[in-house]
C-alpha cells in the first residue's frame, strides 16, 4: 500500500507542479498586479463569501461519496445518478442564499454582477469536484490528477494570450474577463471529466431526478456538510471580514491579504492533493482493519518538515519576497505573509490527522473540533481586524489553525489508539529549532537576500535527508517493492 500511494503521490506531485504553481503564481498574481489591489480584492472578498456558503452548495456531498465509493466501488452506478441531482438541486439553493446575502450585506451593481460570476465558477468547481470524488474513489490517483489540473492549463493558456501577448488587449485587463476565461474553462473540463468516468465505470452513467432519493442523500449527508460550513467560516471569514471593517483601507486591505495568502495557497496545493489520496485510501484500511500508521508516518515525514522550511523563509525574508512579486507592497505586507505562511505547517497536519478522522466516521467530534476554531477565529478577527487589519486577520490565521491542528493529533490517537513515539515526535522538534535557528542565521550573511534565501532553503532541505524523514535508499526500496 506504500508503494503504491508513494508512486501515485509522485505523479500527482509533478503534475500539479508543471501547471497550478504558474496558475498562482504568474496568472493570478499577474492578474492582481494588472487590474490593482482595490479590484482584486473585492474579487477576493466575494469569492471568500461564496466559498464560505458552500455548506449549501456541497452539502458534504464529496466527502460522503468518496468515503461511500472507496468502501463500495460497485455502488457508483447507482448511487451517481441520485449524487447528481442532489448536487444540481444544491446549485440553484446555494446561488440563490448568496445572492441575497450579497444584497443584504450591501453590494452595490458592479460587485453583484461580479458576484453572479464568482458563483458560476464555483458552482462549476463543484460540479467538477464531485465527478472527480468518484475518479479518486475508484483508486485512479493518476487520472485525477490529470483531470484536476485540466481547467487551470486551459486558463493559462488564454489568460496568457491577454496578459503577455499585448495583440489582443494592449496590455490592459479586467477582472470580468478573469471570471468569464475561468467559467470556460471548468465547463471544457467537466465535460472531459464525465467522459473519462463513464469510460472507467464502463457504463453510461445518466442523470435522473428522484426526490425521495435526493432527500435521503441530503440527511445522510447533513454531518458532512455542517463541518464543511465550520471549516469554511474558520478559514475563508477573514477575507469577507477585513474588507467589511477596515473603513477606507478595507479594498486595498483585503487585496494585501489575498496577495499574501496566494502564496499559503500555493502550499496548500500540495496538503490538498496528499487528502484527495489519504481519504479514499485510510477509507479503504479502515474499513479492511488495515495498519495505518505506515501511511500517517510516511505523510508526516512528507509534508511537515517542508512545510517549517516554508514557514521560516517567509518568517525571515517575508518582506523581500512580498516585493519581488508584487508592486505598491509595504512592509505590512511581509508581516501579512509571514503569519499566513506559519499556518502552513498546522495546515499539513489538518490534511492528514482531519482526514483519518473523516475517513474513520467521526464526524460529530470533526464537527466539536471545527466550532471551536469558528469561536476562536470570529472573536479575535472581530477584535484585531478593525486594529491592525490585514495583520490582525493573518495572526489571528496562525493562533486558529495552530490550535486546531493539536487537537486533530490528539483525538486522532485518543480515537484509533494510534501508539505513540516520542523518539520520532522529538526528532520533528529539534528539526524545527534547528531550521528556525538556521534561518536567523542566514540573516546576519553579508550577501544578497535571494543567496541567504537558497543557502538557508538548501540546508534545510538536507537536514530533511540528514534527519531520516526521508532517505534516497528508502524511496528505492520502496519503489522496488512488489507489495
Amino acid at each position: 500500500m506504500r508503494r503504491f500511494f508513494v508512486k501515485n503521490l509522485l505523479f500527482v506531485i509533478i503534475i500539479n507542479l508543471l501547471v497550478k504553481p504558474i496558475w498562482v503564481l504568474v496568472i493570478d498574481r499577474t492578474v492582481q498586479n494588472r487590474v490593482g489591489h482595490a479590484d482584486y480584492g473585492t474579487y477576493q472578498a466575494l469569492l471568500n463569501l461564496s466559498i464560505i456558503f458552500n455548506i449549501l452548495l456541497d452539502f458534504g456531498l464529496t466527502y460522503y461519496n468518496t468515503r461511500i465509493i472507496s468502501g463500495q466501488p460497485t455502488k457508483i452506478k447507482t448511487l451517481f445518478p441520485a449524487m447528481l441531482s442532489a448536487r444540481l438541486a444544491l446549485i440553484l439553493s446555494y446561488s440563490l442564499v448568496v445572492i441575497i446575502t450579497g444584497l443584504l450585506i450591501g453590494y452595490g451593481r458592479a460587485e453583484m454582477l461580479l458576484l453572479v460570476g464568482v458563483l458560476t465558477i464555483q458552482s462549476l468547481n463543484s460540479l467538477m469536484l464531485f465527478l472527480r470524488s468518484n475518479v479518486s474513489a475508484l483508486h485512479k490517483f493518476k487520472t485525477d490528477a490529470i483531470l484536476s489540473v485540466i481547467d487551470r492549463l486551459l486558463v493559462i493558456i488564454v489568460c496568457s494570450i491577454f496578459l503577455f501577448s499585448g495583440y489582443i488587449t494592449d496590455h490592459v485587463f479586467k477582472i470580468e474577463w478573469f471570471i468569464v476565461i475561468q467559467i470556460i474553462g471548468y465547463i471544457i473540463a467537466i465535460i472531459a471529466a464525465f467522459v473519462v468516468l463513464q469510460k472507467l465505470t464502463r457504463s453510461a452513467l445518466r442523470f435522473s431526478f428522484n426526490l425521495k432519493e435526493v432527500t435521503d442523500i441530503i440527511k445522510k449527508s447533513l454531518p458532512y456538510a455542517s463541518l464543511v460550513f465550520l471549516m469554511a467560516v474558520h478559514m475563508r471569514s477573514d477575507t469577507v471580514l477585513i474588507e467589511r471593517l477596515c473603513g477606507d483601507e478595507s479594498k486595498v486591505q483585503a487585496g494585501i491579504y489575498a496577495a499574501a495568502y496566494r502564496l499559503l495557497d500555493v502550499g496548500n496545493m500540495f496538503g490538498i492533493m496528499f487528502a484527495g489520496m489519504l481519504l479514499p485510501m485510510f477509507g479503504r484500511m479502515l474499513t479492511k482493519k488495515d495498519d495505518v500508521q505506515p501511511i500517517i508516518k510516511l505523510s508526516v515525514n512528507l509534508l511537515i518538515p517542508v512545510a517549517f522550511i516554508a514557514s521560516g523563509a517567509a518568517v525571515f525574508y517575508g518582506n523581500d519576497i512580498m516585493k519581488l512579486l508584487y508592486t505598491n507592497t509595504d512592509d505590512s505586507s511581509g508581516l501579512v505573509f509571514a503569519w499566513l505562511m506559519s499556518c502552513f505547517p498546522a495546515y499539513c497536519i489538518m490534511y492528514i490527522y482531519s482526514t483519518l478522522l473523516t475517513a474513520n466516521g467521526d464526524l460529530i467530534l470533526l464537527n466539536k473540533i471545527a466550532l471551536v476554531g469558528v469561536l476562536i477565529n470570529l472573536s479575535l478577527n472581530l477584535y484585531l481586524i478593525p486594529k491592525q487589519f490585514a495583520v490582525g486577520a493573518a495572526s489571528t490565521a496562525f493562533i486558529t489553525q495552530s490550535t486546531l491542528a493539536l487537537c486533530f493529533v490528539f483525538f486522532s490517537g485518543k480515537k484509533l489508539q494510534l501508539p505513540g513515539n516520542i523518539k520520532w515526535i522529538s526528532a520533528h522538534i529539534v528539526f524545527i529549532a534547528l531550521v528556525f535557528g538556521v534561518g536567523y542565521a542566514t540573516t546576519l550573511l553579508h550577501l544578497d537576500w535571494v543567496i541567504r534565501l537558497f543557502i538557508f532553503a538548501l540546508i534545510g532541505l538536507s537536514m530533511i535527508f540528514l534527519f531520516k524523514f526521508v532517505s534516497f535508499g528508502s524511496i528505492k526500496e520502496l519503489m522496488n517493492k512488489k507489495q
